[in-house]
């Protein structure tokens, strides 16, 4: 403050008058700073003070906490609880498979839980030996080429990377898988082996489920072997039969607010009126139809083009990736269902879990009506497994009915074979067994609760989304055949979508969907060869990838050599996509167009046998070229030759023996050089 006054001084002042003027001058700034100093500090205390409160308010607070328990130990604890069953599930059948296992338990005086892995946290493995007579059951599915379900992911990640001690834990898995998949149950294999790797005690070998043949059967024999080496593990013994026990009870809504009312959506409610970003499987996004072809020109088949229209979803998506749609039932089998059961379909009710610690409240989204249930969350047209026949006797009136349901639902050899002839192979779903047992008229909510939930439907993306950011197209071919009992089936979701028509207001033209991502892309650099092989329906995602090395090459980039093998059963029947082929081939985008048409002579022509014809260029190609190779269609027989061709290939030109060709083979599937999207 001196410093501040020196340069106004004048030096004739004496030095008293300087100093009574400096003490003058002092006391005057002094209160005006400290004046200054307390209004600022007032004015931050009461207004700037309470802004910064407003994140400690308790509401605050409750937005942050945990949605959920993870911890399933303190919840068996909590519920008495002793045996857990985990199900890796993608299409709901590991889950069916768990819930069967969990309801099993009481028979043998023991409590079971059927758990989703994604809600838990699994590092509490280690603690489930707290829990007296206490076993960890596992039912894994494996999911494309080999991969965990999306349910199971987490829990997959986690066995990679645990070094925990699970010496305390016993457990048991059965695998679902296919046979026709190159990577058969490896989810399953994968949680037994690695399980026991971190010191856990298997109690009962590994289940190996094939959805290829009988997996049905495949599941109760595994289980009626299962059940006895628990009680033999634990010393407990069955303490009776197997006996009906509903796990939901029935609640009639007579007044009630229709808004509160599920009319299909999949999650939350009146999510399909007040649509909101991200779209996944418990949020599709309905997507508008804009456009829906026939492809081929000829033949008994529909084979069909569609156009979905994402714009304003923020859906992204690339050539490679799946869609999946929630279809509807025909209403036709839903009305006579309830005509059978003599039900007003349009009666609203829930279902509620008496288990009142379950997270499963509800078997699907309630309150709803039993049309929609029916028609948008449960599956009636597949073959009801052996526990749905089981529960169902309890509802015939004709003894020979009664005996002939607990027969088939029973593990004994002659019940598995009339199962496996009168519902699996004669494809008798549950309209059709109710057609055929007269006698047979269970109540519609039990029924309800007993059928399985109705499964979105993947199909390979069909476009590319450089060139098309705004829609997703869809290539499939409509399911119809007729049963060994002269009924006619359809394909739930292929005649669902073949009736969806284009720019016509309401429902008809709405697809609810999401994307699944997918491991199946382009290589990373544009001038990597690609080789694509792809029958029928399997063109599907190659009609992208070459829309996408067109776009590509329109950016100047260079593009390597994009070959493709397509087969169908005739030239002026069924070739898929013939005009946009041409076209690509035209520009020079598609450097090879090779089309086996299997009918067109005497001798069946399959895309394996053009494979061989070129089989030198083939070679080069994957040699030289580095190319990646890409397999899309059947799993069954076209993979499988597909693959065959390839070693048959590679042992000729690189000059190996048969094993070392199929270990060249199988090192370029690791290498991420040969990709499959197979089906069967």
């Amino acid at each position: 403050l001196t410093a501040m006054g020196e340069p106004s001084m004048d030096p004739s002042i004496s030095a008293a008058d300087s100093t009574a003027q400096q003490d003058s001058l002092f006391s005057m700034m002094d209160v005006f700073l400290i004046s200054l100093i307390t209004g600022l500090f007032t004015y931050w205390f009461f207004f700037r003070k309470k802004k910064e409160e407003v994140p400690d308010l308790p509401k605050m607070q409750s937005v942050a906490a945990p949605v959920r328990d993870s911890s399933f130990i303190e919840k068996m604890k909590k519920t008495g609880r002793n045996i857990v069953v985990f199900y890796g599930s993608q299409t709901g059948t590991a889950e069916e498979f768990a819930n069967r296992l969990s309801k099993d338990a009481h028979r043998y005086g023991l409590r079971g839980m059927a758990a989703d892995p994604e809600e838990y946290d699994l590092s509490d493995l280690s603690r489930l030996s707290e829990i007296d007579k206490s076993l960890a059951v596992f039912c894994m599915a494996t999911y494309g080429e080999g991969d965990p379900t999306d349910n199971a992911q987490d829990f997959y990640d986690w066995l990679q990377e645990a070094d925990a001690d699970l010496s305390g834990l016993r457990f048991a898995v059965f695998g679902l898988g296919n046979k026709t998949y190159e990577h058969f149950n490896a989810m399953g294999k994968y949680v037994d082996k690695r399980l026991e790797e971190l010191g856990a005690q298997r109690i009962f070998e590994l289940g190996l489920g094939d959805d290829d043949g009988n997996l049905e059967e495949d599941f109760i024999t595994w289980r009626e072997q299962f059940w006895p080496a628990v009680c033999e593990h634990f010393g407990v013994e069955a303490t009776g039969e197997e006996s009906s026990i509903r796990q939901y009870e029935l609640v009639v809504h007579t007044d009630v607010n229709m808004n509160k009312v599920y009319t299909g959506e999949m999650g939350r409610l009146k999510s399909y009126e007040n649509q909101k970003p991200p779209f996944d499987a418990k949020n599709p996004f309905l997507a508008q139809v804009t456009e829906n072809r026939k492809l081929n020109e000829g033949g008994e088949r529909h084979l069909m083009h569609l156009e979905l229209d994402i714009s304003n979803s923020k859906i992204r998506y690339e050539s490679g990736d799946h869609v999946a749609v929630y279809p509807a039932n025909d209403s036709s089998l839903v009305n006579q269902i309830g005509e059978i059961l003599g039900t007003d379909l349009d009666t609203v009710m829930s279902l509620n879990n008496l288990d009142e610690e379950s997270n499963k409240k509800h078997p699907f989204p309630c309150p709803t009506s039993y049309r929609t249930a029916l028609t948008y969350y449960l599956d009636i047209t597949n073959p009801p497994r052996t526990n749905v026949l089981y529960e169902l006797a309890q509802y015939t009136t004709d003894s020979g009915e009664q005996e002939r349901l607990r027969k088939m639902a029973s593990s004994a050899a002659e019940g598995k074979a009339l199962y496996l002839s009168w519902v699996v192979e004669a494809r008798r779903n549950i309209l059709a067994i109710l057609q055929d047992m007269p006698s047979l008229r269970p109540p519609i909510d039990h029924l309800c609760e007993l059928l399985p939930r109705l499964q979105a439907r993947y199909y390979s993306i069909a476009s590319s989304s450089k060139v098309h950011p705004n829609s997703i197209h869809i290539c499939a071919v409509t399911v119809e055949y007729e049963t060994k009992t002269g009924r006619v089936n359809k394909g739930v979701a292929t005649n669902w979508l073949k009736n969806k028509v284009p720019a016509q207001n309401g429902s008809s033209s709405l697809v609810p969907m999401y994307v699944r991502k997918s491991q199946f892309r382009l290589p990373f650099k544009p001038s990597t060869p690609v080789i694509m092989i792809g029958p029928g329906t399997g063109i599907a995602p190659f009609i992208g990838f070459i829309q996408e090395r067109a776009w590509l090459k329109q950016q100047g980039k260079e593009v390597g050599e994009t070959v493709l093998y397509y087969g169908c059963r005739r030239e002026h029947e069924d070739y898929l996509y013939r005009e946009e082929l041409a076209r690509f081939q035209k520009e020079g985008v598609l450097t090879q167009l090779n089309v086996a048409f299997s009918r067109d002579q005497a001798e069946k022509v399959y895309v394996q046998h053009l494979l061989k014809k070129n089989k030198e260029n083939v070679w080069k190609l994957i040699n030289e070229g580095m190319a990646h190779i890409y397999v899309c269609g059947d799993a069954r027989n076209m993979a499988r030759d597909v693959q065959n061709a390839f070693y048959e290939i590679v042992s000729e030109f690189g000059n190996m023996s048969q094993p070392q060709a199929v270990d060249y083979v199988k090192k370029l599937m690791t290498k991420g050089r040969y990709s499959l999207d197979v089906w069967s």
